[in-house]
């Protein structure tokens, strides 16, 4: 297994496409202009990265810093990938990087119905903060904002 971590590059952006589709088929799908538009930002304030398998991209996950605070924007693993370790390779460098830009706390929001990955930010530290009830189109499934507080 041949994976590294790496930023993600404009470049990235038709790749990463067909697995924000398929990954994200029901709760529209982050688009390419979406992805150009956070990639263009200020660096200060995104930060994105990629995960490749030889030259392939099995996963990808996105953080927006303002202030003392990081909202992870996306986090995505390749189904044939999941349970191998990429989402928490991702989340640890999010953490790694909210904490090197001193960030107090990160949000995130997740689908309810998604144990996996309940499973992965309980792991991390992550706590329910609210619920967002029937926030996701698919489905009308609730959404949960969860909270991690960092330590300096």
């Amino acid at each position: 297994m041949d994976v590294r971590l790496r930023p993600m590059r404009w470049d990235d952006i038709e790749a990463v496409l067909p697995l924000e589709r398929e990954l994200f088929a029901g709760d529209p799908p982050w688009s390419a202009e979406l992805f150009r538009s956070e990639l263009a930002a200020v660096p200060a304030t995104r930060w994105y990265v990629v995960v490749e398998d030889s030259d392939d991209i099995v996963g990808y996950a996105g953080l927006l810093i303002s202030g003392e605070t990081a909202d992870v924007q996306t986090l995505a693993v390749a189904p044939l990938w999941q349970r191998h370790g990429i989402g928490t390779a991702l989340l640890d460098a999010l953490v790694d990087e909210a904490r090197r830009r001193g960030v107090g706390e990160i949000l995130l929001e997740v689908r309810a119905d998604n144990d996996a990955a309940l499973v992965l930010y309980s792991r991390h530290g992550f706590e329910r903060i609210a619920r967002r009830h029937g926030y996701y189109r698919a489905g009308r499934t609730d959404g949960l904002v969860l909270r991690l507080h960092l330590t300096r």
